[in-house]
């Protein structure tokens, strides 16, 4: 496959960050220097998530009042939200599911027979903050500003299908208003241009700070579970793939080509929002309605996160194997039913597959401790599992559009700076009530 500018300088930046990690490891005469080398190139990382946390809340509101006020009235909202989240739950269940499967076929826990920590034992993971009344609090905002702020993107998804279907019911009074916000997903995706460009600083510091500090002797530490998520993760991907071809038939290899940089992004970062923006440029590209990606690409990342998901399951049994616990098959059964609920409050909270993990844990008796054991690879798990909710997505996306019939042919290969120009742009605002045909 031919790759692009952006890929191949993103793919050179992971190779330096390896080498001059590893190099700096074995030149620093003290692990302060280590620290302190780690630290500095961290800065790096952080200037390029805080560029992209700046433009995601802006392109989010935008792209998706858009799309929503030109769909034309709340009854075509409501089936593709319906058909959104039925896509959703069943890929949820197929991740929860072959990771439970997968993880006791394998067995990676099984034979370290570690001894059962002190019930006061604490992994430092916040295990309570992932709750009812939590997640109600971030699926509707008291104040949008305040939602806008501070980036949560679901309750940001909530008040954008308010506004939106509001601005379709009042129809052309909202034109001007609807066309000026369109402008504003214009501008938003040509800054995404230019925040693009410092990725593969980022992702070579990234990786750097992150050898330097782990070393590569952790990978062979850990090496055969790591292994063994990863295989999991490859049949996951085929599994989703699979999913996609019932709907895109043959096309779905051309989406695995065209989100192919929006997924090495997530995987370089650890970063699944990172990478929003260049996967709702690629869908667009890949031929996806600007409505349909706009409205299902935020939901995604708030309902769909496969790669996450999995492991979950993955997780937390592996530290039940480590223990020597054994549970049940309802209990197992149990397990994924409470995570299929847990996972869906995971958007916007810090390393929330830690949280819920944490939460689950301690609902059957498992060592809370036992996260320790992953804490020190979970960069590298994160790694694949932020790469796999990106191709989780963009399937989620494509085929909602295919079945709306709003799935048309692959734009030419353009170069990253070149702009898309959203499809639908001579679709007109309709009142709610009118009668279409």
């Amino acid at each position: 496959m031919k790759l692009n500018r952006l890929t191949t300088m993103i793919l050179a930046a992971m190779v330096l960050g390896i080498i001059t990690g590893y190099a700096w490891r074995e030149m620093a005469g003290s692990p302060e220097a280590i620290k302190s080398f780690a630290d500095n190139l961290s800065i790096l990382t952080d200037v390029f998530l805080r560029l992209i946390k700046m433009i995601i809340a802006p392109l989010v509101f935008s792209t998706l009042v858009v799309g929503i006020a030109r769909m034309g009235d709340s009854a075509t909202v409501g089936r593709i939200g319906a058909k959104a989240m039925g896509w959703f739950v069943t890929a949820s269940l197929v991740s929860l599911m072959l990771g439970l499967v997968m993880v006791n076929l394998l067995k990676p826990g099984v034979g370290l027979s570690l001894p059962l920590p002190d019930i006061t034992a604490s992994s430092g993971i916040e295990k309570g903050a992932l709750t009812l009344k939590d997640f109600i609090s971030h699926l509707i905002p008291k104040s949008v500003f305040d939602a806008l702020a501070k980036n949560e993107i679901l309750a940001i998804v909530v008040f954008s299908l308010f506004f939106g279907t509001g601005a379709a019911a009042i129809g052309d009074k909202a034109r001007g208003l609807i066309d000026a916000i369109d402008a504003v997903a214009h501008i938003m995706l040509k800054v995404t241009g230019y925040v693009m460009n410092f990725a593969p600083f980022a992702v070579f510091a990234a990786i750097a700070g992150m050898v330097a500090k782990e070393g590569l002797g952790i990978l062979s530490t850990y090496g055969s579970f790591m292994a063994q998520f990863y295989l999991s993760l490859s049949l996951l991907w085929l599994a989703l793939l699979a999913m996609g071809a019932i709907f895109l038939k043959g096309r779905v290899i051309e989406l695995l080509r065209a989100v192919r940089e929006p997924a090495l992004l997530a995987f370089s970062t650890a970063s699944s929002e990172a990478a929003y923006p260049k996967t709702l440029d690629r869908l667009k590209r890949f031929g996806c309605s600007d409505r349909i990606a706009s409205f299902v690409l935020p939901m995604g990342y708030s309902f769909n996160l496969d790669g996450s998901m999995m492991y979950c399951t993955f997780a937390t049994i592996f530290i039940a194997q480590a223990y020597g616990i054994d549970l049940t098959l309802s209990q197992e059964i149990t397990m994924l039913l409470i995570l299929m609920v847990t996972s869906k409050g995971m958007a916007g909270v810090p390393r929330a597959s830690l949280v819920v993990i944490a939460a689950t844990l301690a609902q059957f008796n498992i060592p809370e401790a036992g996260l320790l054991l992953l804490l020190g690879v979970d960069h590298f798990l994160d790694m694949g599992r932020s790469a796999t909710n990106v191709l989780g997505n963009a399937i989620a996306a494509s085929v909602v559009a295919k079945t709306e019939k709003e799935l048309t042919a692959a734009l030419p290969q353009l170069d990253d700076d070149d702009d898309i120009e959203p499809q639908g742009r001579d679709v007109e605002l309709q009142p709610a009530m009118a009668k279409q045909g």
